[in-house]
């Protein structure tokens, strides 16, 4: 679960941070751009986000949990796409995980993830589309 501290950090950053991340995002180690469909309006959605590449799959530590849009709309299709380090990505069979360890994650984020107590994560499994 998302600490409160946390949660009430989410609107500055969909409206000020994401904004930013979204000119590199798609090309920077360690991070990508998610796009997914509302599962209620239908809209498409382009989010920037830290991803992990692990072989075949992708992990995403769920920063503020699970129980936020973007997660439920993934989970809710059961797709979407990524584009990182300049490739897009078709990423399938989402898996809510817990991991109170963050040994899914290299050693400085597991780190970090732990002062900010992220326990939550999801896993994808990955097909290059271009």
């Amino acid at each position: 679960m998302a600490t409160t501290r946390l949660a009430r950090m989410r609107p500055f950053t969909v409206r000020f941070v994401n904004p930013i991340t979204r000119r590199f995002a798609a090309h920077a180690p360690m991070f990508g751009i998610i796009e997914y469909t509302g599962r209620k309006s239908g809209k498409r959605y382009r989010t920037p986000m830290n991803v992990f590449r692990q072989g075949n799959d992708w992990v995403f530590a769920l920063t503020y949990g699970a129980d936020v849009q973007w997660v439920k709309n993934v989970m809710a299709s059961g797709h979407c796409l990524l584009t990182s380090r300049g490739k897009t990505y078709e990423l399938t069979e989402p898996r809510l995980f817990v991991d109170p360890k963050r040994s899914q994650m290299p050693t400085p984020v597991r780190q970090f993830l732990g002062l900010l107590r992220v326990t939550e994560f999801l896993r994808m499994k990955g097909s290059s589309r271009r």
